[in-house]
């Protein structure tokens, strides 16, 4: 059956981890406990040196300790019989106060960290595959959609069942597959394919049954086919925001997501790269999705109007917009959050193989975040992600004026609007904010290491000595600067993208190396190569 589809804006970055919306059935988690920062025992001063006010001298032996600490969380998370990570844990690390869930995300973070492990020293080559293997020996066992080789978006961390209802809640859940997770996990059995011998066969067996075209729609609302949010293998409740179909005509229909991926500064675009790379999807399809939205009065809408041309690649043509902001034109993401620009960028090294695109927005995308916290907010400290909420919960916190989302990721508690109007379309409703509490995510300012890595580490070190936001498992998952009321738990989801992030900047880009395989580099390189996007300085 062919999908009829209709588009609808993209999920938050939580909405696509678990599978799509709280329409979806999605899980938020639970309360971050709040506390103020001076409730932390402060730890042994690191081994750095103070400069000025924003800066400090790298230091390998800080960062290797903060690794190490890392490491210890996820290690903490996981269930020693499965190899599944938990989701999320608070700072007593106990394995009573596992999360009860895990998600094919949790589970690709730890096996990317483990090789990151060994690369850095903190595990031997043997403790690596045996945990590997454990985890891999798992999977192979677990309930997944067969016909495709995906896996459902929850599963139980100590017995690797299918979640059917939550831990905390009792309420049902209905499994779903999600494109994003899907990619997540693909992206780490690729690299562990690569990186460790020991567990190649089983990482492959469980890599090559996976078919990355089970999620597109090349009919799809944008010429060139994008990227469902996912699909139901059963009919949900509410079939108004589903559509039945099977994209590769194997096994049974099922039930999409009207929802696509249509953005291309998002996390999400590690799924295209697979399928590109595999075989399984079009190249052209990386040209489907939004740069920037139009810059027509049509779609005054969001809260910039951006500045760029048309440019063709493959016959489709693209309009290479950008956002301008502190004197740079910057391709936003849908939020602005340094996870949708920089996750991608931990496998593929972006800014090598697209220069004219990649390697002119992920630095100015750093640098536009740090002038944003230091500067024109004035917080002191800078790094905004997605993360738990110090106040509570999670929430989706970035930088407003380097997103497309008119609703905007904020960057402080206070959730301050920037509008600058949109052109002659639209007059600015707050051109000039000003800011309140900010909340600041370690593992954004580790992702922005690969790019700004002095920078990153002084920030990452007033957080550690001046916000005190730091326990025996690593950075705590988020800090709000002037109430220093710290999100006391970690994430394995971010401590994973720290583990990564550090493994390229230590290791010698140990996971883009993993990743990117000579078959990886051929299908996909060109295709990144040759665009240009709009960003430079205005």
């Amino acid at each position: 059956m062919t999908p009829r589809t209709l588009h609808v804006p993209a999920a938050s970055r939580r909405q696509l981890l678990v599978g799509g919306a709280a329409a979806l059935g999605g899980l938020v988690v639970s309360g971050a406990a709040a506390q103020p920062a001076s409730a932390l025992t402060r730890s042994a001063a690191p081994a750095f040196v103070r400069g000025d006010a924003h800066h400090a001298a790298w230091s390998t032996r800080t960062v290797r300790r903060w690794a190490a600490d890392t490491w210890r969380s996820l290690v903490a998370m996981t269930d020693e019989r499965t190899g599944l990570p938990a989701d999320n844990m608070p700072e007593s690390l106990a394995a009573g106060d596992r999360s009860g869930y895990t998600s094919p995300t949790n589970i690709g973070g730890y096996l990317w960290s483990t090789v990151v492990a060994r690369e850095l020293g903190l595990i031997t080559p043997g403790e690596a595959t045996r945990r590997v293997r454990r985890t891999l020996s798992t999977l192979l066992r677990m309930e997944h959609h067969e016909p495709s080789g995906m896996y459902f978006n929850w599963y139980d961390e100590a017995t690797g069942d299918v979640i059917t209802t939550w831990p905390d809640s009792g309420d049902p859940v209905q499994p779903f597959v999600s494109s994003v997770d899907s990619g997540w996990l693909g992206a780490a059995l690729l690299v562990v394919r690569e990186a460790v011998p020991g567990a190649r066969r089983e990482a492959d067996r469980l890599f090559s049954r996976m078919r990355w075209d089970m999620f597109y729609d090349a009919a799809g609302p944008r010429p060139g086919g994008l990227m469902h949010g996912g699909f139901y293998v059963t009919a949900p409740a509410d079939t108004s925001g589903v559509t039945e179909g099977n994209h590769i005509g194997v096994g049974d229909d099922v039930w999409y997501t009207n929802h696509h991926y249509d953005t291309a500064v998002s996390e999400t675009r590690i799924t295209s790269y697979l399928g590109i790379s595999q075989g399984q999807v079009p190249a052209k399809h990386w040209f489907a999705s939004w740069r920037t939205f139009p810059d027509t009065c049509d779609w005054s809408w969001p809260e910039m109007k951006p500045v760029g041309r048309t440019r063709t690649y493959l016959g489709l043509e693209v309009f290479e917009g950008a956002y301008t902001y502190r004197g740079m034109h910057i391709v936003p993401g849908w939020g602005g959050s340094m996870f949708e620009e920089l996750m991608p960028d931990v496998f593929v090294d972006e800014a090598r193989w697209a220069p004219r695109s990649w390697g002119r927005n992920h630095p100015l995308h750093v640098r536009a975040q740090r002038e944003h916290g230091l500067v024109e907010a004035k917080y002191g400290f800078w790094g905004f992600s997605p993360s738990s909420n110090p106040a509570g919960g999670y929430r989706e916190y970035g930088v407003d004026a380097l997103g497309l989302n008119p609703d905007g990721y904020f960057s402080d508690q206070e959730k301050t609007n920037y509008d600058p109007g949109f052109g002659d379309c639209r007059p600015a409703t707050n051109a000039t904010p000003t800011f309140g509490d900010g909340v600041v995510t370690p593992h954004a300012s580790f992702l922005a290491m690969m790019h700004e890595p002095r920078e990153s580490f002084a920030n990452l070190a007033r957080i550690e000595h001046d916000l005190h936001a730091y326990g025996r498992g690593g950075f705590f998952d988020a800090v709000a600067v002037h109430s220093g009321t710290i999100a006391r738990r970690y994430l394995s989801l971010d401590q994973a993208m720290v583990l990564g992030a550090v493994g390229n900047v230590l290791a010698k880009d140990v996971l883009r190396k993993a990743f990117s395989t000579r078959a990886v580099e051929k299908r996909l390189r060109p295709v990144l190569a040759m665009e240009e996007f709009g960003a430079g300085l205005a």
